[in-house]
């Protein structure tokens, strides 16, 4: 709800920037929005085109009517549980900044992690001159949602060529955007699919039909159908579903996934696979069949175990 206060104050012509600010947060914590003044910062930034530094260094600057009422409609749809990334369109991830529709999963900080994860099993340390940086990987991204992961390692791995795939069209179009954004999209072959279920769709993949996956890097749907109440609304109500549950439990995408790498990855392949809060063990028991070895769980700054890793056998 709008309370009579802030009402009040978006009925007022003349309006700074410094007010509106200090109205929309109170706006925020009444209806328990989280980070309530970032997310007022990021909507005002994204109304007003300028960045933060020059929001607080003119406080004192007026807003005309429309575009006054423009951030209010913004305020408003986030206190109703809109995501900021779906009221701005973007999200940033790896540095790098993301197009988000409502057709793909918000880029989350924590699957920075596989990224991070995958290149240091590559041999791929943080130094911008490292020799296999330039090495002709063949990497495919499994449920590439708005093309993060494919993306973001397209930036790392400069002669690396990617297979993205995902069972959404709508999320494949976000994904070729980005690809786009970001200047790799002729090293990324978006592919509708089913996990890796690519041999229908050899049509749509470069010349790389005979060659085996150097890596498979995936954050799949992990989320139990179980625990979708528990889910904050900005999640439940507004982020696909298709991206978000992995099955009644939420663990199980990772068995038929799992499977497939293990017959689509070269020898000595890696697979890197982001976790669910659930599913490191039942993740541990599949990677631990004699097809795979040196198996890795990497903890995230919580200390849960959020990515796991292997190589397939020799």
């Amino acid at each position: 709800m709008i309370s009579d206060e802030s009402r009040n104050v978006r009925g007022n012509l003349h309006m700074s920037v410094g007010c509106a600010l200090s109205n929309a947060i109170v706006q925020f914590e009444q209806e328990n929005v989280p980070s309530a003044g970032l997310t007022a910062e990021l909507l005002l930034i994204h109304t007003l085109g300028r960045d933060r530094a020059w929001i607080y260094a003119h406080p004192e600057y007026e807003f005309d009517t429309a575009t006054r009422e423009q951030y209010f409609s913004l305020i408003a749809r986030r206190a109703s549980g809109v995501p900021t990334q779906h009221l701005t369109g973007h999200q940033e991830f790896w540095g790098l900044e993301f197009e988000v529709t409502p057709d793909v999963l918000i880029p989350r900080c924590e699957t920075e992690h596989v990224l991070e994860v995958a290149l240091e099993r590559l041999g791929i340390g943080p130094e911008a001159g490292s020799m296999r940086r330039n090495e002709k990987f063949l990497v495919a991204d499994i449920g590439t949602g708005s093309g993060c992961i494919a993306v973001a390692l397209a930036h790392e791995l400069a002669a690396a060529h990617f297979v993205a795939t995902d069972i959404s069209v709508a999320a494949l179009e976000v994904a070729r955007r980005n690809a786009a954004r970001h200047d790799v999209s002729a090293r990324i072959d978006f592919v509708e699919c089913n996990l890796l279920d690519l041999s229908l769709h050899e049509s749509q993949i470069n010349d790389h039909k005979s060659r085996r996956f150097d890596l498979i890097a995936s954050n799949p749907p992990y989320i139990g159908r179980w625990e979708a109440a528990g889910l904050a609304r900005e999640v439940r109500d507004h982020e696909p579903e298709s991206a978000l549950y992995g099955g009644e439990r939420g663990t199980e995408i990772y068995a038929p996934l799992i499977a497939q790498a293990a017959g689509l990855l070269r020898a000595g392949g890696l697979l890197v696979l982001e976790l669910g809060h659930t599913s490191a063990e039942h993740v541990a028991h599949l990677l631990g069949a004699p097809a795979w070895t040196n198996m890795v769980m990497t903890n995230d700054l919580a200390g849960i175990p959020r990515v796991a890793s292997a190589a397939r056998v020799e």
